[in-house]
């Protein structure tokens, strides 16, 4: 989804909503290649590093662990990767199933169109679903082949934040890692668990418990879904770390809306310019895990164009105004989500 914000009836720069990141790091194909030969063939080399990037393998486990810098574009994360001979800037989006290309940098490549399938978003605005094949992607310490991707033009993305952007990483890439984000130091720290999947691994910043609170989760159509309970109403949670507010859902009681203090007015803008109106407001008593947030920005939309297809829809969704507010983490092994008090 795609979505920018302006306050109704002015003029008001583009807040952007929706996008996607994706996370890729500065490593040169040169690089790369050393990178994996060392590691496929030096058993004994545990740590390789590069400007901006250190991996380190553990041969016991078969795991990979490597950090990545990310920079910001707005609320966006923006991460470096490589899509066969193209490199840039990916935004991360825990919300995106899987591998997005932006058109503009890809469209000598073969596409093939599903029928009648379209993609949609909030605002209603919907267009062909087409795909292509990436034969060779990678992103810190790992390397994908023939990694099928969507395709969508990202130009308002693009136009918004000033910076080419060549797509968006989800969360088809980090089902077997462990990841946290330290938005202070704009460090992301990967984990990546091998076929022997050292699922009792942890980051040397979880060895103080008494520092972060752990939220199970679920992950349902590739997205990482939260419960919890609003004024007596369990509510499903979308943590998207590329939504740049938080939103609620407009269909929900009248009595969570009795908790939200109304600021404005405002216009969402969607891939070819529809708008749609919504709310802009301060929610009070939000609570997740033992949490409580006296006061939390949302937006109030309509999200049934988020419904899976599964059945269940997304109630609300937690963005990068509220994840950046500290450190936060996920096993998507363990499906457990750490957040630093």
């Amino acid at each position: 989804m795609y979505l920018s914000i302006k306050p109704y009836r002015t003029c008001k720069p583009v807040i952007w909503l929706f996008c996607v990141l994706y996370i890729l790091p500065a490593v040169t194909q040169a690089g790369n290649k050393i990178l994996h030969s060392f590691f496929a063939k030096n058993k004994s080399v545990d740590e390789i590093s590069f400007p901006g990037l250190t991996v380190t393998r553990n041969a016991a486990n078969d795991t990979v662990s490597f950090s990545l810098p990310f920079s910001r574009a707005g609320n966006l994360m923006l991460i470096r990767a490589k899509a066969d001979s193209i490199e840039g800037n990916f935004i991360l989006d825990t919300g995106c199933p899987g591998l997005v290309l932006n058109i503009t940098y890809f469209r000598n490549y073969f596409r093939t169109a599903e029928a009648d399938s379209e993609n949609g978003g909030i605002t209603g605005i919907s267009s062909p679903h087409e795909h292509t094949v990436v034969k060779n992607f990678s992103w810190g310490g790992m390397k994908h082949y023939n990694v099928k991707a969507d395709l969508a033009n990202l130009g308002t993305i693009e136009n918004s934040k000033g910076v080419k952007i060549l797509g968006l990483l989800g969360l088809q890439f980090l089902r077997n890692c462990e990841m946290i984000i330290d938005f202070e130091k704009s460090m992301i720290y990967f984990h990546m668990m091998g076929k022997k999947k050292s699922v009792n691994y942890q980051h040397p910043l979880l060895n103080d418990t008494a520092a972060y609170q752990v939220i199970p989760f679920e992950i349902t159509d590739n997205r990482i879904m939260v419960k919890t309970v609003l004024q007596g109403k369990k509510l499903r949670l979308l943590i998207d770390c590329a939504a740049e507010v938080n939103i609620l859902d407009s269909r929900l009681p009248d009595k969570i809306f009795d908790n939200v203090a109304i600021t404005e007015r405002v216009m969402l803008t969607g891939v070819g310019n529809k708008k749609v109106e919504a709310l802009k407001g301060d929610l009070a008593g939000f609570i997740i895990g033992n949490r409580t947030v006296h006061s939390m920005p949302v937006l109030i939309t309509n999200l049934e164009k988020t419904c899976f297809s599964h059945g269940g829809c997304v109630d609300a969704v937690l963005g990068f105004d509220f994840l950046s507010l500290q450190k936060i983490g996920f096993n998507f092994v363990t499906r457990k989500m750490y957040i630093w008090k």
